[in-house]
């Protein structure tokens, strides 16, 4: 795809996030997404910093967003435009985190009374209403669609992606000498469609922050966990995902 460098150049902040800011560009069918430094957890009640995180975190999307296209999963993603930056299409974002579990761990764990690192006979899905306010609630297909969120068949189509999105990565990270423990995606709808087979796309990006990564050996934390619980070693755990992706 040809973008002209006004499309590249400054333009509205649409949104910004604990760890994104979204630009508006020349062109109205696409935005310009700046990765942060910024690391939160808890629902932004913990913050922190570190030089290099955005970085990794794009380098990362941009490594992995096209693989999935190729897999047959739509995405937003068009380009990276430099270190912290990518061109992606335009969407509006359904306000729901998809969160894909393969093992138990964290909340999901702690909340069932579950040892963390339980294996999980089949996938499990999850929804929760994007909001740092009131602490992420779990949420159903039937919230989504009673409070206009999405349709049925929106939702339907969301889920179905999130298990080809967990189908492909699971195999993809195990090579790399990672288990993929769970992971959250986040999925937006393209303008002027209807059928949800062309209209939902996956959207936000795939990184240690969004997902946890043991190393399969040593079971060794290669996420945000590192900093959610204090464990040290965040960035390079980071680096380390994006060497064993690079180099995949």
């Amino acid at each position: 795809m040809t973008t002209s460098a006004n499309t590249q150049s400054s333009g509205e902040l649409k949104y910004e996030g604990k760890a994104k800011r979204v630009f508006a560009t020349a062109n109205p069918g696409e935005y310009r997404v700046e990765y942060k430094d910024d690391a939160t957890a808890f629902n932004a009640q913990k913050r922190g910093s570190w030089a290099g995180k955005g970085a990794t975190n794009n380098a990362i999307t941009a490594l992995l967003y096209p693989q999935l296209e190729d897999a047959g999963v739509p995405t937003h993603f068009l380009k990276k435009l430099s270190d912290t930056e990518q061109l992606v299409r335009a969407v509006t974002i359904v306000p729901i985190e998809v969160i894909v579990r393969n093992v138990a761990a964290g909340s999901f764990a702690k909340k069932l009374g579950l040892e963390e690192g339980t294996p999980l006979s089949r996938p499990v899905v999850e929804y929760c209403y994007k909001s740092d306010a009131l602490g992420d609630p779990l949420v159903n297909t039937d919230t989504a669609v009673a409070l206009g969120w999405a349709s049925v068949a929106e939702m339907k189509r969301i889920r179905q992606l999130a298990i080809q999105v967990r189908d492909f990565l699971t195999p993809y990270f195990l090579t790399r000498g990672i288990r993929l423990i769970d992971f959250k995606l986040e999925f937006g709808k393209l303008p002027g469609l209807s059928d949800p087979g062309e209209a939902i796309v996956l959207a936000d990006e795939i990184s240690p922050d969004t997902c946890r990564f043991w190393d399969a050996e040593t079971g060794e934390k290669m996420d945000k966990d590192r900093f959610r619980r204090d464990l040290g070693g965040v960035e390079a755990a980071y680096a380390e995902m994006l060497r064993r992706i690079e180099q995949g």
